[in-house]
């Protein structure tokens, strides 16, 4: 009886470290699959990335229960974390002009292009509908020059429309005119002031953006074409995403949307609500677009 008690008691403890072992293992499956549930993203903080990048941010953490950091980077630094897997992702590669030399070119061999999340984007130079100029060429005339102290207010100094505004300066032999480096923000607001005023000022612009509803605007003729034709947004992701986070690969390669979508973001934000909430809105409101980037995605 005791022999049999003995082999009893004996199986009952290896079954007991069995089992011990499996819910160790499932704990240790459980924790790598939440760990695996990350995803960084990059971003500049212009408007338009802001928007994007937030909402991007609301469906993966409200639809596909990642958890997201958002990562907020100059642009050079925002491909280069992209290409050496320091992010996961970003919304907001400007292509095929305004970040594709600078940027896109050194590290494309280095990421995935996952084509455009945006089409129908603009940049140039430009000025309320109220001044009497049409083109870039219209800058050489010193009336004009001097009404703006030969000032082109711009944003980032990282910035490809930066880079592009000051070819233009070289392009158009505006050898007297200067592009000056603030923030989005800050531009804008000199922006509104001067439109407040009815002053003449001229910015560094693009399009989707808030400014061109809230003010009456208008872009310099740019037959030069220093600032590219229309551009698009494109999504880049890190080499190995497609293996590692397949379900936040798929939402990605599927995202999509229009100018107006971003425009509507951004208006709420710039009426003072919060980044989140603003994506927040827009993401309840959309029900239909979003599914259709998460189909697919189990």
């Amino acid at each position: 009886m005791n022999k049999k008690m003995n082999i009893l008691l004996a199986a009952f403890m290896v079954m007991t470290l069995v089992l011990a072992g499996c819910s160790s293992n499932k704990n240790a499956n459980n924790a790598g699959t939440e760990k695996s549930k990350k995803i960084k993203l990059a971003y500049v903080a212009w408007d338009s990335e802001i928007a994007s990048t937030n909402v991007v941010k609301e469906v993966l953490e409200s639809k596909l229960n990642y958890k997201v950091e958002m990562i907020q980077v100059d642009a050079g630094p925002m491909y280069v974390g992209v290409a050496d897997g320091a992010a996961d992702a970003m919304v907001a590669a400007w292509l095929p002009s305004t970040h594709g030399e600078i940027y896109y070119e050194p590290n494309k061999n280095k990421l995935e292009d996952l084509g455009p999340n945006l089409k129908g984007t603009k940049l140039g130079l430009v000025v309320p509908a109220y001044m009497d100029i049409k083109s870039i060429e219209d800058l050489k005339k010193e009336d004009v020059g001097k009404l703006v102290d030969h000032t082109i207010t711009g944003i980032e100094p990282g910035a490809g429309i930066m880079t592009q505004a000051e070819n233009a300066v070289k392009e158009y032999d505006l050898n007297n005119w200067n592009v000056l480096a603030s923030s989005s923000a800050a531009m804008v607001k000199v922006l509104q002031d001067a439109y407040a005023k009815k002053e003449p000022i001229v910015v560094t612009g693009w399009t989707p953006h808030w400014m061109f509803a809230d003010m009456d605007l208008k872009y310099l003729e740019d037959p030069k074409k220093v600032f590219g034709e229309s551009e698009e947004i494109h999504t880049l992701v890190r080499l190995g995403l497609k293996e590692d986070q397949p379900k936040a690969y798929r939402f990605l390669d599927q995202f999509e949307w229009t100018p107006a979508d971003m425009e509507s973001v951004m208006g709420d934000i710039m009426e003072g609500m919060s980044e989140e909430e603003a994506a927040k809105k827009w993401v309840a409101a959309n029900e239909a677009k979003v599914n259709e980037w998460i189909a697919g995605i189990e």
